[in-house]
């Protein structure tokens, strides 16, 4: 929710933030950089009710380390599955279980050549087939899963900005969290797929220092070198403070150039540095400075640079949380992050809520949905 830490636990227990990967499975943990107390103005913060915070990172090792549910099945036979999958749809009802097994134990590039398969042998769109058999979110589950990643993640973007009012938070979700390879590629698809030109678009749907910051993501043009420049890295944290919590006023194009352009082990370096330089962590100065949209957004990038599955993880907790399921974006992430981290998002899943992903996952959806959306997860 706005204005907390994030990452907190229902009863919110002490200040989670993002917590620590088990250290074990991946060698040694990085080092926590312990805040000290004595916060400027005699204050805590209230998201520490606990004294000091330890805010935890992602070791490097898991960051190359990261892996997906879903693996590419071996003896692979595009032609046999689309077979399986006409029949599954043929004559009367569905057989959802057999759809299924197929679609969430084969590779993205495994779908993709299911459906050439599909279209070759009978002459059939594949998808056209499936919408006909399906509705709602297992439509929409399965839709999302043959698509294309790139195309996926450009369609997300054309349907959050499409008709009235704007879905601010999937734009947030894509644009800050992509690499630059990935932010390029959604912009190549989104001009060839939907004719339109994405900056335009964010231009026209969004505004103000929001609006800059995505302009500014989906150049996609992050620096990507994974070695940390630690003077930088304190000549970054001072600028950020004098830039906010060390004037009145905000100085957000400062906020926005080092947040936009340094690479992610990098700006983990300055939110170090800042923590120990102003007794205060960066992501709780940006909540002092920021609000709204462009707070969400500088935010997913500290987040992301600290620890993306935890991101991933937080964003699916509150999609289920209390009365109603958020299930698009449930969908979005489960299917984007399958073959990507999503072993880690649940990891990190269950430290942050003390249940399982597939638990909670569980307990919110029902039927076939509930059951292609476990057997991705692999419960």
């Amino acid at each position: 929710p706005p204005g907390h830490g994030f990452g907190v636990p229902p009863g919110g227990a002490g200040f989670s933030g993002y917590p620590q990967p088990p250290s074990q499975s991946y060698g040694g943990g990085p080092a926590q950089v312990p805040l000290p107390g004595g916060f400027p103005g005699g204050q805590m913060p209230s998201q520490y009710p606990g004294g000091q915070p330890t805010y935890p990172s992602q070791p490097t090792t898991m960051i190359q380390g990261t892996q997906g549910t879903i693996r590419p099945a071996a003896n692979f036979d595009a032609m046999r599955d689309a077979e399986i999958l006409r029949k599954a749809m043929k004559g009367f009802g569905t057989d959802e279980q057999a759809i299924v097994d197929v679609v969430a134990n084969r590779s993205n590039d495994q779908r993709q050549k299911i459906k050439a398969a599909f279209k070759t042998s009978y002459g059939k769109d594949l998808i056209k087939d499936l919408k006909s058999e399906l509705s709602g979110n297992m439509e929409e589950l399965i839709l999302a899963l043959f698509m294309p990643p790139t195309y996926y993640d450009a369609w997300s973007l054309r349907k959050a900005m499409q008709g009235a009012g704007t879905q601010e938070r999937v734009l947030i979700e894509i644009l800050c969290t992509r690499t630059n390879q990935e932010i390029q590629e959604i912009v190549r698809c989104y001009q060839s797929e939907f004719g339109r030109d994405l900056e335009k678009d964010i231009r026209s749907d969004t505004s103000g220092h929001f609006e800059r910051l995505l302009v500014s993501m989906c150049q996609g043009n992050r620096d990507e070198n994974q070695s940390v420049n630690h003077q930088m890295a304190q000549e970054d944290a001072q600028r950020l403070y004098q830039a906010g919590e060390g004037r009145l006023g905000t100085d957000e194009s400062c906020f926005n150039m080092i947040l936009a352009t340094r690479s992610f082990p990098q700006l983990r370096a300055t939110m170090e540095a800042y923590s120990r330089m102003a007794n205060r962590d960066l992501l709780s100065s940006v909540s002092r400075e920021f609000s709204g949209y462009v707070e969400s957004g500088l935010k997913t990038i500290l987040q992301c640079a600290l620890n993306r599955p935890a991101f991933f993880a937080e964003r699916l907790y509150y999609a289920m949380k209390g009365a109603g399921t958020d299930d698009s974006t449930l969908v979005r992430i489960v299917v984007t992050r399958s073959e990507i981290d999503l072993v880690q998002i649940k990891q990190m899943f269950t430290q942050m809520y003390q249940k399982t992903l597939g638990t909670m996952i569980a307990g919110d959806t029902s039927g076939d949905y509930r059951r292609l959306l476990l057997a991705i997860v692999g419960q």
